[in-house]
Parts: structure tokens; C-alpha cells; sequence
């Protein structure tokens, strides 16, 4: 059923002392809570429920409230349990009337609502946060009618692969698995299987590479005959079959691929939605993860450089080649007609629509530009510090959050957090201009009693 949302009430606990009688309203974070339009997301969010009977779901404003603070303050899901519990002022921007002393919710519970929401309905935290940004004076609509789009990696939490080790990680999983469905193996390979990996790692590292491979055949042979053991002894058993059909074709494909051989490859077990995508940087050749498109605004606003759009692109598809859905769904999410949009090399023969063919500038492009799109074209590389805060500050360096939804869902609300920072630096700086005409003020009407 729909989620219970608390209704706005001045009754009074005799016992208790209302949030909003403790705090300093003029807090940050208690005046970044009333700027948001949480009516807004209870209404986006809430079209996931159903009128069905059942135990009613946490309030829209408690789990969205959690989510911002979570990726503003490039927080675990545990560590923001602990911090709510112990700050008064996150319990009232996800507003909590009283001070709860106790968790009010399960920390699965977040997962649980990431999952349900999922990557479309979690779109509203970015508008919200540009809406937010507008209606305080940080940001202005006609801003985003000429941005700048790039290209970055979002890692997955995995280990750096290498064939050995998952070769070996693949046996291991599939003796587990075996051991704990009662299968008794002719062999399982630990005792020397963890040796050989160790032999592998030293002959590579002292450049006996003909020794290091003839290692790397013995894991991929113990593999197999793993694999052939399991298929022969689960043949006539549906519902084994069942359980292994993932496990062993993912150890097939392990087993099977070849460096120098095309096709997609399983580069972690637990998370075989990883991509090996390469960016041509110096000191890291090859990332592992997720292509995610980042758009900022061209010019910086009032409250900074905010981010206007973002979304993965499983696949690793051409940078060009991901215009033809981007700038419709852009245009979509900011409300506004997208005039111009700077680009860097990586975008050279892109596919824009034909509305917006010749709005799109290359970097280093000669022809149909002129001195004030010559200017706009220096602006490019504004959109990579944006790039390092996301993924330093705001939790999309590392992604923790599992298979290729979970890729999706953790870039949007790294943007949307960075966004929110930035309204609310802004509110800061607004406190503080306040407070220092105050003070101005008051020593030029301050009079001394004795002269």
C-alpha cells in the first residue's frame, strides 16, 4: 500500500520538546528542509505503490530525506544510521516532529527502496535539486540552455582481474556451492589449487612468463574438470541444475576467454556487469565499471557549477553515438529548449538529432564558429572538476551497489547530492552575508555612552 505520510501538526508532546523548538532554524540544513518541495517527491515516488492492503512503506520524505544526506555527506549506509540517531538536524530534515533515540527504520530498508524506485522515479532528487536551486537565487533556468556533456568511468568495487585469480575464484565458488548441496567431487583442487595461484603471481612478477603460464593452463584444467564433474552428477536433477546453470556458465566463460579474443568478458563473479573501458589516461590505462555521461551548465551559476543531467551507459558505447537519447531526455528532465552544447574530441561525428545537429561544438572545430563560441569553447574543461567532486565527494569513485541497475541508481544520486551541496553552501554563504550586514549595521548605529 501507499507510504503514511506525516501531516503538519502544531500539537505539543507533554513530555517532549518539538525538533523545531531545539535547533537553530537558521541552520543550513534546516533551511535547505523547507526550501525542498518534498510534496513533489512524495508525489513522483509514491506512483510506485499500489492501494493494495499490506503494511504500509516509510514515509517518501524519511527515505528521500536519507538518500540526499547519504550521497551529500559521501556517507555508508551504515555510518548515516549512526550519524541520524545521533544528529538532531538530519532528523529534522527528514522530518522527524520529536528526537527519536532509536532507529525508526531498518538500514535493508534503504536498499529496499532503491531497488523499488529504481533509476527513472530517482530522476526527481536531480530536478528537485535544481528547483531547489532556482528558487533560492543559486541557479537560474535560462543557465541550462547551453551545457557542456563528458564522458567519465564509475568503478564497481571489485578487485583488479586477472585470469588466474579468476579462474581460481570460479573453482572456489563451485566447490562451495557443492559442499553446501551435499555433492561429493572426485577432487576440489584447494589444497594445491591456492599454491599453484601463488606460484602464478611470483613466476609473473619475476618475468618467468612461459613458467606462469604453464600455471595459468593447470587452473583453467583443474577448473574444467570441476566443471565436467558437476554437470555429470547434477544431470538428472532439475532443481540442481537450476542453482548451477550461473555458476557454471559463468566459470565457462572465465575458463574459455582469451586476452586477445573479442567478445564480452567476465572480468569479476559477483559482478559480471563489469566493463574493461579504456580512457587514455596516463596513469590508469584501463577502468573498471560503468561509461556514465555527465552535463553540466556552461556558465557557472551564482551557487556554482551545477550538474544538470547524468546517466550510465552500460555497453560502453561511443561518446558521439549517445547524443541521439541524451539530448531529448535532457531537454525532458530541465524543462527548457538546450541551445548549444560544447563537447570534446570524443564526440566527433556524433548522432544529435537533426533539430540540434548544428548546436553541437567540438573542441579544436574551426568552421561555424565565432568569437563569443570561441570564448564558450574554452569553457570546456569547466565540467571536470564537477567530474572529481562526483566521484571524490559524493560516492561515485567506487560504486558499491550491486549489478548494472545499481550502476544507474548510484550515479544519480551522486549528482543529485553534489547539487544539493551546492544549494546548500549557498544557504551558508547567504547566513553569513546576513549576519555580517547585521554587524555592519549595528556599529554604525552603535553609540558610545561616554564621549
Amino acid at each position: 500500500m501507499r507510504p503514511k505520510e506525516p501531516q503538519n501538526s502544531d500539537a505539543h508532546d507533554l513530555f517532549r520538546s518539538r525538533l523545531d523548538q531545539i535547533v537553530d532554524l537558521g541552520h543550513p540544513l534546516a533551511k535547505l528542509a523547507r526550501v525542498i518541495d518534498w510534496g513533489f517527491l512524495e508525489e513522483s515516488f509514491g506512483a510506485v505503490y499500489t492501494d493494495a492492503p499490506g503494511r504500509p512503506p516509510l514515509p517518501t520524505r524519511l527515505m528521500a530525506g536519507l538518500a540526499i544526506l547519504k550521497h551529500m555527506h559521501d556517507l555508508s549506509d551504515e555510518a548515516l544510521c549512526d550519524r541520524w540517531v545521533e544528529n538532531p538536524y538530519y532528523q529534522l530534515f527528514c522530518g522527524e516532529a520529536f528526537f527519536q533515540h532509536r532507529l525508526t527504520f531498518d538500514r535493508s530498508s534503504l536498499t529496499r527502496w532503491r531497488q523499488r524506485m529504481g533509476e527513472q522515479k530517482l530522476t526527481a532528487l536531480v530536478q528537485e535539486s535544481l528547483a531547489s536551486a532556482t528558487r533560492v537565487g543559486a541557479a537560474k533556468a535560462s543557465d541550462f540552455s547551453k551545457i557542456i556533456v563528458d564522458t567519465t568511468v564509475q568503478e564497481k568495487a571489485v578487485a583488479f582481474p586477472t585470469d588466474a585469480r579468476l579462474a581460481q575464484k570460479a573453482r572456489q565458488r563451485l566447490v562451495r556451492l557443492a559442499k553446501k548441496h551435499g555433492i561429493a567431487l572426485r577432487q576440489s583442487y584447494e589444497r594445491i589449487g591456492k599454491r599453484m595461484l601463488i606460484g602464478h603471481q611470483r613466476y609473473a612478477h619475476a618475468k618467468q612468463f612461459k613458467r606462469a603460464a604453464k600455471a595459468l593452463r593447470k587452473l583453467r584444467t583443474w577448473l574444467g574438470r570441476v566443471e565436467r564433474d558437476i554437470s555429470r552428477k547434477i544431470k538428472n536433477n532439475a532443481a540442481l541444475q537450476d542453482i548451477f546453470r550461473r555458476p557454471l556458465y559463468l566459470a565457462e566463460r572465465v575458463r574459455l576467454q582469451r586476452p586477445r579474443l573479442s567478445g564480452e568478458k567476465v572480468y569479476s563473479l559477483h559482478a559480471p556487469e563489469v566493463e574493461c573501458i579504456g580512457k587514455g589516461k596516463a596513469h590508469r590505462a584501463y577502468e573498471f565499471g560503468v561509461k556514465v555521461s555527465v552535463a553540466t551548465s556552461l556558465h557557472r551559476s551564482a551557487g556554482g557549477q551545477f550538474v544538470a543531467h547524468i546517466k550510465s551507459q552500460p555497453g560502453a558505447p561511443y561518446d558521439g553515438h549517445t547524443l541521439a537519447a541524451l539530448i531529448p531526455e535532457m531537454e525532458e528532465q530541465l524543462g527548457t529548449t538546450i541551445n548549444r552544447i560544447i563537447a570534446d574530441r570524443g564526440y566527433r561525428g556524433h548522432n544529435a538529432p537533426s533539430t540540434h545537429q548544428f548546436k553541437v561544438y567540438i573542441a579544436g572545430q574551426k568552421r561555424r564558429v565565432t568569437n563569443a563560441i570561441r570564448r564558450e569553447l574554452r569553457r570546456r574543461p569547466a565540467v571536470e572538476p564537477v567530474i572529481g567532486h562526483l566521484k571524490e565527494d559524493h560516492r561515485m569513485g567506487r560504486n558499491f551497489l550491486a549489478h548494472a541497475a545499481g550502476d544507474a541508481i548510484n550515479a544519480i544520486l551522486a549528482a543529485a547530492g553534489y547539487n544539493f551541496r551546492r544549494v546548500l553552501a549557498w544557504l551558508k554563504l547567504l547566513c553569513a552575508w546576513f549576519i555580517l550586514l547585521m554587524t555592519l549595521n549595528r556599529s554604525q548605529n552603535y553609540q558610545p555612552a561616554y564621549k
